[in-house]
C-alpha cells in the first residue's frame, strides 16, 4: 500500500521517540512528533560521554546523532512544548494539542538551556523578568507549542520514564550534604567542569562511593523492579573517573551486578580490577566537618557494623514510571501494569497494545537502556508500519 497521506503521531521526543519517528519517515510516512518540553532528546541527551581509551558504548552519541537526523528530516514535524488534551477515535485519530507552559524552576536568568547543538531552540525564555541578559538567538516560550487537531492514522506512545527522587531515600542525605549527588548530577557536573568535582568546593574528589539500587528493588517504596540501566551506568562513570585520575579510589556498594550487553563481562571484569566492590547496601550518611561524609553499612563477611569517609557520594537512582502515564492510559485505552508503566497487549511483541493502532516504544513500557530503547522503537514503528499496510 501507498504510504502517500499516512501519518503517525508520536507522543514523546526522547530517544524512543526520536527514533520512532525517524524509522516511519524512512518509508515515506509522515509523522508529528509531540514533545511538552522546550527541547528533544529527554533524559539521555543530557547524558555526556563516557569513553577512556575506547568506546564504553554508554549510548550517548547515538541519542545526539539521532536527534540532528530527526530535526533535518523535512517529513516529521515537532511540536515542541506541546501536550495533549484530548484524544478521538473513528476512522483515524484525532488529537488536539495545546501549548504547554514549561516550568521556571530549572532556569537560570529566567533562560532554559538544552544540552545538544542540534536542538531548536537552543535557549528558551520562560521569565522575561529575569531574562535581561538572554543570550542571542534565545526564543520565548510562548512562541513555541502548537495548538489544535493533529490527525494521525495511528499513534506511538514514547513519553519515556521519570528518575526515581532521591529525596525520597532520606538516610543518604541527598539535598542536605551537597557532596551527595545522583548519577544524573553527576552528568551534569561533568558536562559542565569537564570532570567530576566536589559541588561543595569544586575539587577532584580522591574517594568516590557509588550506591547501587537507589529507588529500585526496594520493597519499603513499592518499587520491586529492576531499572537495569544503573549497573553499566555506574560502572561507565566509575571507569571514567578511574582513567582520568587513577589515583581515585573506587567503592561500588550494590546488591547484585547486572549483566547487560555483549561486552560488558569484561568491562566489569576490568572494573572488579581497579575498584572496590561491596556487596552491601549501605544504612546511613552523616557529615564531616570538612564537606566529606562517613558512610555507615554492614561488612558483607561479618555482618558487623562499618563505616567508610568519602570526599562524594553518587546514588544510582532507578527508572520510574512516567508522570502522564495514568492519563495516557485513560486517553488512548491501553492498560497499565502492576508497577504502573504502561502495558503491552502480546508478551512476545511488547509494543503492541491493546488498543487497535495505538504502539509503545521505549521506558515508557519499563525499564531500559538506550540501545534497548531504540531497538524497541523500531519494532514501534514496524507495527504501525503494519497496522498501516505499509511494507518496508
Amino acid at each position: 500500500m501507498s504510504t502517500e497521506n499516512k501519518k503517525v503521531t508520536v507522543i514523546g521526543g526522547g530517544i524512543a521517540g526520536l527514533t520512532a519517528a525517524w524509522e516511519l519517515s524512512r518509508f515515506g510516512v509522515n509523522v508529528d512528533l509531540v514533545e511538552k518540553a522546550c527541547f528533544l532528546g529527554g533524559h539521555a541527551i543530557g547524558f555526556c560521554c563516557k569513553a577512556t581509551d575506547a568506546c564504553v558504548q554508554c549510548g550517548a552519541c547515538s541519542v545526539e546523532d539521532m536527534l540532528k537526523k530527526v530535526v533535518d528530516e523535512p517529513a516529521i514535524k515537532i511540536h515542541l512544548s506541546t501536550e495533549i488534551e484530548s484524544i478521538t477515535k473513528k476512522n483515524s485519530f484525532e488529537i488536539v494539542v495545546k501549548k504547554s507552559i514549561p516550568s521556571s524552576e530549572k532556569a537560570v536568568n529566567g533562560v532554559l538551556t538544552g544540552f545538544s547543538k542540534n536542538n531548536q531552540p537552543l535557549n528558551v525564555i520562560v521569565d522575561k523578568d529575569k531574562a535581561g541578559n538572554a543570550p542571542k538567538g534565545a526564543v520565548y516560550a510562548g512562541d513555541l507549542g502548537t495548538s489544535g487537531v493533529l490527525e494521525a492514522d495511528a499513534v506511538v506512545l514514547a513519553t519515556g520514564f521519570l528518575p526515581f527522587n532521591a529525596d525520597n531515600k532520606k538516610t543518604y542525605g541527598y539535598g542536605k550534604f551537597k557532596n551527595v549527588i545522583t548519577g544524573l548530577d553527576l552528568e551534569s557536573i561533568k558536562r559542565d567542569h569537564g570532570g567530576v568535582v566536589r559541588p561543595s568546593d569544586g575539587q577532584k574528589p580522591e574517594k568516590i562511593a557509588f550506591i547501587q539500587c537507589v529507588g529500585s528493588r526496594d520493597e519499603r517504596l513499592g518499587n520491586l523492579w529492576c531499572s537495569k540501566v544503573c549497573c553499566p551506568y555506574a560502572l561507565r562513570m566509575a571507569e571514567d573517573v578511574k582513567f582520568k585520575n587513577e589515583a581515585a579510589s573506587i567503592s561500588i556498594f550494590y546488591m547484585d551486578i547486572q549483566n547487560t550487553g555483549r561486552n560488558f563481562p569484561g568491562f566489569y571484569e576490568k572494573c572488579k580490577s581497579r575498584m572496590d566492590f561491596v556487596r552491601t547496601i549501605p544504612v546511613d550518611v552523616f557529615p564531616m566537618e570538612d564537606d566529606s561524609l562517613k558512610m555507615r553499612y554492614l561488612n558483607e563477611e561479618t555482618g558487623l557494623p562499618a563505616e567508610d569517609i568519602f570526599d562524594l557520594i553518587v546514588l544510582s537512582v532507578g527508572i520510574t514510571p512516567g508522570a502522564d502515564n495514568k492519563t495516557l492510559a485513560e486517553q488512548f485505552h491501553v492498560g497499565i501494569n502492576p508497577d504502573g508503566f504502561l502495558a503491552a497487549s502480546d508478551p512476545l511483541n511488547r509494543s503492541k497494545t491493546e488498543s487497535e493502532g495505538v504502539f509503545i516504544a521505549g521506558t515508557v513500557e519499563g525499564p531500559k537502556t538506550i540501545a534497548d530503547s531504540m531497538s524497541h522503537a523500531g519494532q514501534a514503528a514496524g507495527e504501525a508500519m503494519r497496522y498501516l499496510g505499509v511494507s518496508k
